[in-house]
């Protein structure tokens, strides 16, 4: 704005006089950022109504009049220099940056803030603006780990602290060999002496310092009253990891990783699962070296008895260490005996198309599998006092050709064992019931009999129950994968944008935050619509549909008495109207009437206040057709 306007303003309200930079800084083609409507830049200045007029890059409607009075405080200016504006002025100099010298782009941004002092929330802000929140979040991520290692940028331990600019470069291992001496907790001692001995790529520099460090590790490990036994092998790894240029043997340094293996003789799963997953292969390495007589049998043992990354690793050690046959043999005689554990079961059908593993495991699916899977699924919900959905429940209900893959290995007799147990599991949420029993029906359509309650002559009642919806499979999978599409990726994403709005502040003046909360509710609306429709349908085949009545699932011939001209009709589930293909939903009007005529009769529909008489000529089944 100019300086007249500005001195107008002060005349009317000289306690704008203070305010005067920020509304010189309101000029016009600056970029700006609003708390509440985001990135923008100001385009003009509409002298009789003396309003602003910015272009937000979010907003379709252009030059969106603003008062600056009402702007002050919620409307950042940003400079020329600033890495925002550079972007807009000249995007691919600054993509270039981003690209070759990203961490440039950060001492930048870091450069232009008060005391070269930033908190990670606002440079995630800029970020975002400047790249769009997918791209910015993975290069940030990517970022981050090259500023742990720049001299220039004290990185910070924890979220609350900022990013700072140092005066003068300091090398991070300085930084860290400083702290670690400083140190008093054992526990974050070893983390110390861990991120040490990441940041030290030139060993030379910690040649000087390397002997206090492994004599203070040393004692931290030996003599701490907090640390668990996991916690203490871990430092002593730490500690050899250091030690590997100074010692001949960091294996006979006191204490050894031996002697804590030892010590834990008797709940070796217990310590397996609290080593970092880093560690897993060199514990499994330790076991054979300590036990070289029996160590196959300890591994088996804890492939049986840990939790899933660890019990993983030990399928993947057995067969590196070509073991394979003693794998297949044990996992076969767990699933004889019905004693497979969930870790293994997940691991099963997680890894079971890995080429690794597809040869070893392929024997094992089936029904005798799907089994153990819904007996572990049982036992854990009766043990879980949570609400959090089981793992192996998971899997099963979203890896959409498991389930197709066990059943194809056995009978419609063992579906429909398999089918009822699902029905009496108590792990599975309701709806995912639904979705894997369409499963069960789609391979053996005899089981939706099973389940409707019908005898075991086959014959099936006529009537349907008003409260359910005959649905197509291809309808009812469609629904499925919006209902999955609203859980997964549209209801978080709302969530994020509502959390991201709620930080502009002021929630009264944040069209933002209104917008994503109306949003929030319509999503809602819609997941509980899905999930009661979805409850209420009975997924179908067509193939029961009758061939001497008019059923769901017919194509049907008519006359109009009136004119004699025919027309033909397929009658089908409650989601598969098609008027375009003279395709009805057997819940529309005529399909209602038509349900249960014959060849030859005559039926009368009224539409706004019009009476039309049809005469059934021909009927067939629309799967016969097919």
């Amino acid at each position: 704005m100019n300086v007249e306007i500005i001195d107008r303003l002060i005349d009317q309200d000289p306690a704008l006089e203070s305010s005067r930079a920020a509304l010189e800084a309101m000029k016009v083609g600056a970029c700006c950022i609003h708390r509440s409507w985001g990135f923008g830049k100001i385009a003009g200045f509409e002298s009789e109504k003396g309003m602003l007029l910015v272009d937000f890059e979010e907003d379709e409607v252009k030059s969106h009049p603003m008062d600056p009075v009402f702007c002050l405080g919620k409307l950042e200016v940003l400079d020329d220099e600033h890495i925002l504006s550079r972007h807009r002025a000249n995007r691919e100099e600054i993509e270039k940056m981003a690209k070759k010298e990203p961490v440039d782009l950060i001492i930048d941004i870091l450069s232009r803030c008060e005391d070269g002092c930033s908190s990670t929330r606002e440079i995630e802000r800029i970020l975002g603006y400047l790249f769009g929140s997918p791209k910015a979040k993975k290069w940030w991520t990517a970022t981050k780990k090259l500023l742990v290692k720049d001299p220039r940028v004290a990185v910070p331990n924890k979220k609350t602290e900022p990013y700072v600019l140092r005066d003068e470069p300091v090398k991070p291992e300085q930084e860290v060999l400083q702290d670690f001496f400083d140190e008093k907790r054992s526990k974050v001692k070893i983390a110390l002496a861990e991120k040490l001995f990441d940041l030290a790529t030139e060993k030379e520099d910690l040649q000087a310092d390397l002997p206090q460090v492994l004599s203070e590790l040393t004692t931290a490990i030996m003599e701490a009253r907090n640390l668990s036994q996991a916690d203490r092998l871990y430092g002593i790894w730490v500690r050899n990891n250091l030690a590997r240029d100074v010692e001949e043997d960091v294996e006979k340094l006191e204490p050894t990783s031996a002697s804590i293996l030892k010590e834990c003789e008797d709940d070796l799963p217990g310590l397996a699962d609290l080593m970092p997953t880093k560690f897993h292969t060199r514990f499994l390495d330790l076991v054979a070296r300590v036990y070289p007589d029996e160590w196959k049998k300890i591994i088996v043992s804890l492939l049986q008895n840990t939790a899933l990354k660890f019990s993983g690793e030990c399928a993947h050690f057995l067969i590196d260490q070509e073991e394979s046959a003693l794998l297949k043999k044990s996992l076969k005689t767990w699933l004889d005996e019905q004693s497979l554990k969930s870790p293994v079961l997940l691991w099963i059908l997680k890894f079971r198309e890995m080429a690794k593993f597809k040869d070893l495991l392929s024997s094992l699916i089936g029904p005798r599998l799907l089994t153990a899977v819904f007996s572990a699924i049982d036992y854990e919900s009766l043990q879980s006092a949570t609400t959090r959905r089981i793992p192996l429940a998971e899997i099963l209900s979203d890896d959409r050709e498991l389930l197709p893959q066990i059943l194809d290995k056995g009978s419609e007799e063992n579906a429909k064992d398999l089918a009822q147990a699902l029905l009496l599991n108590p792990g599975f949420e309701d709806l995912s019931k639904r979705s894997l029993l369409a499963r069960f029906i789609k391979r053996y359509p005899g089981i939706q009999s099973m389940l409707d309650g019908e005898d075991s002559s086959g014959s099936s009642s006529s009537t349907i129950n008003d409260d359910s919806l005959v649905v197509s499979q291809s309808s009812y999978d469609k629904k499925l994968a919006d209902l999955d599409e609203l859980a997964k990726e549209k209801i978080p994403a709302n969530s994020l944008a509502i959390e991201t709005a709620r930080e502009h502040g002021d929630l009264r003046e944040n069209a933002e935050y209104h917008m994503a909360k109306d949003e929030q509710k319509l999503l809602l609306a819609r997941q509980a619509e899905l999930q009661s429709e979805i409850m209420r349908a009975k997924p179908t085949d067509f193939t029961d549909a009758p061939e001497d009545s008019i059923g769901i699932g017919s194509v049907v011939n008519l006359t109009d008495q009136a004119n004699g001209e025919s027309q033909e009709y397929v009658i089908l589930g409650a989601w598969d109207s098609d008027p375009d293909n003279n395709i009805l939903s057997y819940l529309t009007p005529l399909g209602q009437k038509l349900l249960g005529e014959k060849i030859g009769n005559v039926v009368e529909t009224e539409v706004a206040g019009n009476i039309q008489s049809w005469k059934v000529e021909a009927l067939s089944r629309w799967v016969d057709s097919k």
